[in-house]
């Protein structure tokens, strides 16, 4: 569907592509839009909501200046799918050991390898970019407890949260290995400096931003080459880590699974990062704070909540959108509010069908808590067309 409603309250208009959006989403939304830098407009996904420090869900296009809270402290966060040459009657009754299996490999929530997974190479070419980052900022690395040790052995660990690993099966009855993680313990720490780095710089002038969240670099100023420059580590880490992770997972699934191949089809993508694009006739910063980009024939992942459907899709290249979409179904209940409404019974009920974690423990990774997947990807027909849908039958959560 086209834009559903348009904000007129800032400098620059917001285009929203659904009328399902809180009015506090709406108000973050338009203190972004009164920034003196936006360019041209910003986008909400049809999976708009309210986020922290910016709204979740929207595309942010910026003349000369980054807003390290848009961003957010999830640096790089995304997906990776691989499509599979097996079918579903390859796969066993039970699950179970192929859960157990993923979960041995792979580290949730705060564990991380005993040892690194990823090649020397790997590890030596971001070391050095990682020294030259914390030399300059020897805060970073007080910040940083262990992580500037122990990054290498978090490379091909998932995470807690909303991060999971999943064995889906698609319309065809192929399987897809699916996996969102972002740049770990690391990513999240150089978020938050670089946050509060931001509102330190603007001194005084940061009582006159709608919202001191919204603390921001100016290209040229004193610490922007160097928040852009953690900023794209972070992001290559994310999409390093999800790549060795998804190896562990693939091998993994080779000791209980009939022999396969893994290469037929392969996504790799950021939801939540900044890059240069030009759009509306300009070079600018685009940040998509869960959103992904949706070229012309580009392939993305819009994944649903646990035990609803995903969507392997084909973007549009939406001029109105910055070429972009959801990054998921989005979140329409606090964790809070979610453990408080739900129980672990009625979680029992809304997965079932799916060999995953049924405890009180990932209550407020409950579908209800979720909008509709469905109604999400009907409001962005003219940004996707959506080429497999993938149903899960094995959820690895952190």
């Amino acid at each position: 569907m086209p834009i559903q409603k348009t904000l007129n309250k800032g400098r620059v208009p917001v285009k929203i592509y659904t009328k399902d959006i809180t009015s506090d989403a709406m108000t973050q939304l338009t203190n972004i839009a009164q920034l003196p830098f936006i360019h041209h407009h910003i986008a909400a996904m049809p999976d708009v909501h309210l986020g922290k420090g910016a709204t979740v869900g929207s595309v942010i296009p910026t003349k000369g200046a980054i807003i390290p809270a848009a961003v957010g402290v999830d640096i790089g966060c995304g997906m990776n799918a691989v499509r599979l040459s097996l079918k579903a009657k390859d796969l066993p009754d039970s699950l179970r050991q192929v859960r157990s299996a993923i979960e041995a490999r792979v580290p949730v929530g705060f564990n991380m390898h005993d040892r690194y997974r990823v090649k020397a190479s790997t590890l030596n070419s971001m070391d050095r970019p990682l020294q030259s980052i914390l030399e300059k900022h020897p805060g970073l690395t007080r910040m940083m407890r262990n992580f500037h040790r122990t990054w290498g052995r978090q490379l091909a660990t998932l995470g807690g949260g909303n991060h999971f690993i999943e064995l889906c099966i698609d319309e065809s009855d192929d399987v897809w290995i699916m996996l969102h993680s972002g740049s770990r313990g690391i990513g999240n720490v150089m978020g938050r400096y670089f946050i509060n780095l931001a509102k330190k710089d603007m001194g005084k002038q940061l009582g006159h931003l709608p919202d001191k969240d919204l603390a921001y670099f100016t290209e040229g100023a004193q610490h922007f080459d160097d928040y852009v420059e953690a900023v794209n580590w972070a992001q290559d880490y994310a999409m390093i880590n999800r790549r060795e992770m998804m190896t562990l997972v693939i091998d993994a699934l080779r000791e209980h699974l009939p022999p396969f191949v893994a290469t037929k089809e392969a996504i790799n993508c950021h939801h939540n990062y900044v890059q240069r694009e030009t759009h509306f006739g300009a070079e600018v910063f685009i940040t998509r704070k869960g959103a992904i980009r949706a070229g012309e024939g580009e392939l993305g992942i819009i994944p649903g909540s646990m035990g609803t459907r995903s969507f392997i899709v084909r973007g549009k290249g939406s001029k109105a959108s910055f070429c972009s979409c959801s990054h998921g179904a989005g979140r329409q209940m606090s964790r809070t509010q979610a453990k408080r409404q739900f129980n672990r019974f009625d979680l029992e009920q809304l997965t079932q069908g799916v060999e995953c974690r049924k405890d009180k423990g990932v209550v407020d990774e409950i579908p209800a808590a979720y909008k509709d997947i469905n109604k999400v990807m009907r409001d962005q027909h003219d940004l996707v067309k959506v080429v497999h849908t993938l149903k899960q039958v094995v959820c690895v959560k952190g």
